[in-house]
């Protein structure tokens, strides 16, 4: 798979998650459980992506940093991520033809970052902008 090529990123809610979130979404357990990419080992091989270093996630609705994880099990072509604040950042302000189907899933490129995982600080400072 080409690096340029995008990725299929489907969200999913997760009890370890929904957890660190109840403790709080300042917290480091939080970020650690919700700013992730689970990706195919191929797709990860081909993008030069290793388990546990920052990736960029870009769609043309925002970009993000979030930590590398490589799935045992192949899915190649598809990548899965928590329904986060940093899954949120990657999409559109509006819901388009896609509908609901549109926030569970959606395109993005990805690839090695040279900046650290994205806080939620920043996030709720890109917020704020608008």
């Amino acid at each position: 798979m080409a690096e340029t090529e995008e990725l299929l990123v489907v969200t999913y809610r997760g009890i370890f998650q929904e957890v660190e979130e109840a403790l709080g979404i300042y917290s480091d357990s939080y970020r650690e459980e919700s700013a992730v990419l689970f990706l195919d080992g191929s797709d990860a091989l081909g993008r030069k992506i290793e388990a546990g270093r920052p990736i960029l996630l870009e769609t043309s609705s925002g970009k993000v940093v979030v930590a590398a994880k490589i799935s045992e099990e192949p899915h190649p072509g598809i990548a899965f991520m928590p329904r986060s604040p940093w899954s949120a950042s990657l999409l559109p302000a509006e819901v388009g033809e896609g509908g609901l189907l549109q926030l569970k899933r959606f395109r993005a490129r990805a690839s090695p970052a040279g900046e650290a995982v994205t806080t939620i600080e920043e996030i709720g400072e890109r917020i704020r902008v608008f």
